[in-house]
């Protein structure tokens, strides 16, 4: 069977991916912010109280995590997150987050489930 070039060209599209990750983000960096999505939300956009990460000066991001770095250990999810991160890897997340643009409407989530 011979496929047309319209259903061949809809299959390609099949293959790119949906999400437009801000430039000079690499695997490992969307790897990490990927389980920041546990509790921050999809793609930094938090659904409930815990704040969002998209949008976030990178200056606010590194601020933050500056600040759960310096923290006595405490236990705490965010402060383990932050001592159990390389100062490197704390930037590569900074520049991610602020290309993902500002949440203005949190419900404005495509992964979000409705009840």
């Amino acid at each position: 069977m011979v496929l047309g070039g319209g259903l061949l060209a809809v299959l390609g599209l099949c293959l790119v991916p949906l999400v437009a990750w801000p430039a000079g983000v690499d695997s490992h960096t969307r790897t990490l912010a990927a389980s920041c999505a546990a509790c921050h939300g999809y793609e930094g956009k938090s659904l409930g109280a815990i704040p969002s990460l998209a949008g976030l000066s990178q200056d606010q991001f590194l601020a933050s995590m500056q600040h759960y770095r310096d923290m006595p250990d405490d236990g705490s999810v965010m402060n383990q997150h932050a001592k159990g991160l390389t100062w490197g890897e704390i930037e590569g997340l900074a520049h991610y987050f602020s290309g993902l643009g500002h949440v203005d409407d949190p419900t404005d989530n495509p992964k979000a489930s409705n009840p």
